[in-house]
């Protein structure tokens, strides 16, 4: 395993002399920044209130190459098939090569194929948009409801508040994932049956939370309309089960795949943002998948070292592993990107939130950290306190963008203030002398010091556009990626997640018959026969 490699322990070694050093003194540097930040093209990376040094910073990409992470990058957007559990090929790039003639999967162009579904999105979406095409009665719609869960939830729901300024204004967007019933109804309650388009994301069509809704949903609209052929006017699915689809009512015409090679957590970019394309249009959404390959080509051919997906990988792995971080911050200074921590949650710990390595041996190393945030400056009213002065050290990304959509040049200013301020006082503090200096009552000098040395990375852009969120998007995915390598870990399965859906299938069952019939623990027994009595 990797904390096996001379590398890895040289790195422990390495650890223990950034306990006796402080941001302060490295920043004596003067040119820190400049060896600590990454220009590309728009966007400025600046890493140096990281607890790293350069010769922290050299192991780090030695670590990186004794990962063989050239390799298995290479492996990556050449199709193989590096999801080993799955057997599958792992190429959610390919959904955003605009340029190459073909892509090849066990011989076959899928290059093909996703451009038949693309072409196919860009009519429907035209078609919705100016109109063209209507509900049963004839009406335009106006609601756009997108049933799924997981993937098929968070990043076109991430994605269509994150890029809402360029949205179709005359169109309500709505995302039901939770299988509790106040979702789905509370959503149904805001739209008129008429004029409302459900999109059912379900790869299978037989995820029971989508289909729940997905079936309440039909209800709903039967009740209103009361003609069954209006199913195919109102319902379209992504999807890969045809015969399910059309079982529900949906024409096969109406239905858009996706594949096996692309996780739900990666499958923004694929029919799975239907959604988005319906609310932005084809030319702002090609416009994102430009940003993603923007950054795919810098993955591919920069070298290490100036490679932002390397570093801010690596930059994790040395917290996570050697600074015994175990949380990470994500603080995007955006009110439109206040879905983006949700998103990164699921992109980051379904990816890596692994205790096996792909051979199966129990890993003997920590992997994946706690991903957790909020749009700023909210969250500077919320857990910035335990951020500046708990106990735990936690890193933590900052996003910003220089420019406001809305000319409002006095709420940026103000707003870019607390972002840079807040890495500031992170990284240098308030020392007690310098309290001490400002007159404070000597009782108070403890609790208004701050010792500071926590790191940070900060992201700055232009402005948020569609082509700046593909970018972003990508580098955390690239990431994931990277990490997953140095770990040794398969970070595009997410068999976790299936012990709870099927556990709760049989207590479904006892719960529908009112009876325990299947061996539990004397816990989960009792919460059982609670639900059940009468």
């Amino acid at each position: 395993m990797i904390d096996q490699s001379d590398i890895w322990k040289k790195l422990q070694k390495r650890s223990q002399e950034v306990e006796d050093t402080t941001l302060k003194v490295l920043f004596e540097d003067k040119d820190r920044v400049k060896n600590f930040s990454i220009t590309l093209d728009e966007l400025f990376v600046d890493f140096s209130k990281n607890l790293i040094t350069s010769a922290i910073l050299d192991d780090l990409l030695e670590l990186a190459k004794t990962a063989h992470l050239e390799e298995k990058r290479e492996a990556l957007f050449t199709g193989e098939k590096i999801n080993t559990t799955e057997k599958r090929s792992v190429l959610h790039t390919a959904l955003r090569d605009l340029h190459s003639e073909e892509v090849l999967v066990d011989d076959s162009d899928v290059l093909e194929n996703i451009k038949k579904v693309q072409n196919k999105m860009e009519g429907f979406s035209d078609n919705i948009r100016k109109g063209v095409r209507r509900g049963h009665t004839g009406k335009n719609f106006t609601s756009i409801v997108n049933i799924g869960i997981g993937g098929s939830d968070l990043g076109p729901k991430m994605a269509t508040e994150a890029l809402r300024y360029y949205s179709q204004r005359e169109m309500s967007f709505y995302f039901v994932s939770n299988i509790d019933s106040s979702a789905i109804d509370e959503t149904l309650l805001r739209c008129d049956p008429e004029r409302t388009l459900f999109i059912i994301a379900s790869k299978t069509f037989t995820t029971e939370e989508t289909m729940t809704n997905a079936f309440t949903a039909k209800e709903w609209l039967l009740n209103s309309l009361k003609d069954a052929s209006a199913v195919e006017k109102h319902f379209v699915a992504l999807s890969t089960n045809k015969d399910a689809v059309e079982s529900f009512g949906i024409s096969k015409e109406n239905i858009f795949e996706f594949w096996d090679f692309v996780g739900g957590r990666y499958s923004l970019p694929s029919a799975i943002g239907l959604s988005l394309m319906i609310s932005i249009g084809k030319d702002h959404f090609k416009e994102l998948l430009e940003g993603y390959e923007r950054v795919d080509s810098h993955f591919k051919t920069a070298p290490f070292e100036k490679n932002i997906p390397v570093i801010m990988a690596l930059i994790g792995i040395w917290n996570n592993n050697f600074l015994s971080m175990h949380s990470q911050a994500i603080l995007p200074y955006s009110e439109y990107l206040r879905f983006f921590p949700s998103y990164l949650q699921q992109l980051e710990m379904e990816s890596n939130g692994k205790s096996v390595t792909k051979e199966g041996e129990r890993v003997t190393y920590d992997t994946g950290q706690v991903i957790w945030g909020e749009a700023g400056t909210n969250g500077q009213h919320a857990f910035y306190q335990l951020l500046h002065q708990g106990t735990q050290k936690i890193p933590a990304d900052f996003i910003g963008f220089k420019e406001s959509l809305f000319n409002r040049s006095e709420h940026q200013k103000k707003l870019l203030a607390h972002f840079i301020a807040q890495t500031e006082a992170l990284a240098f503090g308030k020392s007690k002398d310098e309290v001490e200096s400002e007159g404070i009552e000597s009782s108070l000098i403890p609790h208004k010091s701050f010792e500071g040395n926590r790191p940070s990375t900060t992201f700055l852009f232009q402005k948020l556009t569609p082509q700046s969120l593909g970018m972003l998007i990508a580098l955390y995915e690239h990431k994931v990626f990277v990490q997953g390598v140095i770990w040794g870990i398969n970070s595009f399965d997410q068999m976790g997640v299936e012990l709870g859906k099927s556990l709760a299938k049989k207590i479904g069952q006892e719960i529908e018959e009112k009876r325990v019939f299947f061996k539990h623990d004397m816990s989960t027994q009792g919460l059982i026969e609670k639900v059940i009595e009468k």
